[in-house]
């Protein structure tokens, strides 16, 4: 994939991702965390969240290394969706619904147990 080409690079992503899922741990990174299950692509995810913060932090802030601790959480977190077997059409289709929608009323609107980041 030429640096340059943009369309359609988190189907892309996804494809490789389902495509590793049924590698073998030892010959691939993404195998090797699908091997791990939740437990560790999501102390991944963390990891990469907190990096991404930590670059976001530094003064002063570099735009290159925050978007690369970018890519690298997303990478993280379309593991974990494929891990779960969540498609990307069902993450659009959330982002979709929310559209146009203040983030304090979608909020209120859910009918989903609060997260521990939900809570006062």
């Amino acid at each position: 994939m030429s640096p340059q080409r943009h369309d359609g690079i988190f189907d892309e992503l996804m494809e490789t991702i389902l495509h590793r899922k049924s590698a073998a741990p030892e010959a691939s990174y993404t195998a090797s965390l699908f091997s791990g299950g939740v437990h560790q692509i999501g102390l991944k995810i963390s990891e990469e969240a907190s990096e991404l913060v930590e670059a976001a932090n530094q003064v002063p802030a570099s735009r290159q290394h925050q978007v690369h601790e970018t890519a690298d959480l997303i990478y993280h977190v379309w593991v974990l969706l494929a891990q779960q077997d969540i498609p990307l059409s069902e993450i659009r289709n959330e982002l979709s619904r929310r559209f146009g929608t203040s983030g304090l009323e979608e909020k209120a609107s859910r009918t989903d147990p609060p997260s521990e980041s939900d809570k006062p």
